[in-house]
């Protein structure tokens, strides 16, 4: 989609569809009421009628208004005015998207109300409908002939504010809003595929596409034969099980010079993960082609970066692979070695994806990183502890965390921060290796996070647990691409653009 900002007269501004914000007891918003103005009236008239009272995400298409050049107004609920929420905001954006689309209009000038809540600047209010109404235009059509998609689908949308002197701050945030979303639209794309498409391999290929549209971007795929030999033997167990052979993917992008230690990013990027022998039951097994919404969740956010083209040296680093039943697959009990020389007996084959995170969080030493923050589908018990709202964020690094944490809130794409004590590290003790993969069913997020632990002691390190965040269930089924919006917001601060 094409965004731009616009200022001016809203009454003589031409455009296929106006959209106007209505707060609840029919109030109207500061660009409501210049129209209303410019109507002679007309629009409050109107409003006493009842059709729409300003309930969050409420909608009402007008067409003709007397003074207004505009061929329709939409106007939006926005809730009660004392009461303006982010989210509210966020509905009613989603809400007017929705019946744009449908509108056949193909063009809309959105006036942003200017009582905005007490969450938002008008920077990140531009951001916002620019993220949003991304998000509700795409559409997933790779594997299925879409016989809904609107007949005139939104391409443009102006977004009108009230300051001439505010145009720049609008069109940085417009072109944040922009690179944010198309990370996320990709991370989207690649969760939604179905497993046999979007396979290890697949990955790659879409990395090293990347690479090749982005000249500051270098893309190295390592393949089995490589991990084998640098003594990658938890990652490699895991792929043991699938005909799919697993892959590295690593990520340089070069906005920084060389001697600028990088911050790096690390997705978990499970392809398909039945459990392997510890099979998962049968019932919304699907899903878990959403498993490597780590992956690409880091693939999104390297798009983000390059597209903004970010003063940082930054690095993404994917392990890709399947996890499946077969001969040659890992069997509890088995005992593996990994990067590090640390031995992990497997006592639960179904957590699979530390052990592929484990030997990629070791080989990123060699990047001598400032930084290295992981992101994983890791653990159902994360969605038992938070629910589906936020991520939960693992690090004794308060620094750190603060930073995450602030850019979770500022991106509207929240984490949670856990525990990462000490005393947990016990559960994962272990009679025949140097640890176990799991630590039993108390505090699973936890020992998980703690297992992760003890491969990042050279440098600091946060871990992202995104199983509860990353697609929808139901009749929304898909994916989300979180948690793009948050990871692009703490690049931006690390650039100093945020």
């Amino acid at each position: 989609m094409e965004f731009k900002i616009k200022t001016g007269a809203l009454a003589t501004h031409k455009t296929p569809c106006l959209v106007l914000g209505i707060f609840e007891k029919r109030k109207l918003s500061g660009p409501a009421e210049r129209i209303d103005e410019a109507s002679d009236g007309h629009l409050s008239r109107l409003l006493k009628k009842g059709d729409i009272e300003g309930e969050a995400g409420q909608t009402l298409m007008l067409y003709d208004l007397p003074g207004v050049t505009a061929e329709r107004v939409l106007l939006i609920g926005l809730g009660k005015k004392k009461e303006f929420t982010r989210a509210n905001y966020r509905k009613a954006l989603a809400a007017a998207t929705t019946l744009l689309q449908q509108s056949g209009a193909g063009e809309a000038t959105l006036a942003l109300p200017e009582t905005l809540p007490n969450t938002l600047d008008l920077y990140t209010s531009v951001r916002d409908a620019v993220v949003t109404v991304e998000d509700k235009v795409y559409r997933y059509s790779h594997t299925r002939d879409d016989k809904r998609a609107p007949k005139t689908p939104l391409k443009r949308l102006n977004l009108w504010i009230g300051k001439k002197s505010e145009t720049a701050q609008a069109e940085r945030a417009a072109r944040h809003g922009q690179a944010m979303a198309e990370g996320i639209r990709l991370a989207r794309e690649l969760g939604n595929l179905p497993g046999n498409v979007c396979t290890p391999s697949y990955l790659a290929e879409q990395a090293r596409a990347l690479g090749n549209q982005y000249p500051r971007l270098e893309v190295e795929v390592l393949e089995e034969d490589q991990m084998a030999e640098l003594g990658m033997g938890a990652l490699l167990s895991v792929s043991r099980g699938s005909r799919q052979p697993a892959k590295l993917i690593v990520m340089h992008y070069r906005g920084a010079p060389k001697e600028t230690k990088p911050l790096v990013l690390v997705g978990k990027g499970l392809t398909f993960d039945a459990g392997g022998i510890s099979l998962k039951p049968a019932a919304e097994m699907d899903e878990m082609k959403y498993d490597m919404a780590g992956g690409a969740a880091v693939i999104g956010a390297l798009r983000a970066a390059c597209e903004l083209e970010l003063p940082i040296h930054l690095i993404g680093v994917v392990p890709a692979s399947e996890n499946l039943p077969d001969g040659a697959a890992n069997k509890p009990g088995d005992i593996v070695t990994s990067l590090s020389g640390q031995t992990i007996e497997i006592l639960n084959t179904d957590a699979e994806g530390r052990l592929i995170l484990c030997d990629a969080l070791t080989y990123c030493e060699r990047f001598d990183p400032e930084i290295v923050v992981d992101l994983a589908t890791l653990t159902g018990a994360c969605v038992v502890a938070l629910g589906k709202h936020p991520a939960g964020l693992f690090t004794t690094d308060d620094r750190l965390a603060a930073e995450l944490l602030a850019a979770g809130e500022a991106a509207g794409d929240r984490a949670w921060r856990m525990p990462l004590w000490e005393e947990y590290q016990s559960q994962l003790d272990s009679n025949f290796a140097d640890m176990a993969n799991v630590g039993g069913r108390d505090g699973g997020a936890i020992t998980a996070a703690c297992f992760l632990s003890r491969f990042t002691k050279k440098y600091r390190w946060a871990h992202l647990d995104i199983a509860g965040i990353t697609w929808l269930t139901g009749k929304e089924k898909g994916g989300t691409g979180r948690p793009v919006a948050l990871l692009t917001h703490w690049l931006l601060e690390r650039a100093g653009q945020g």
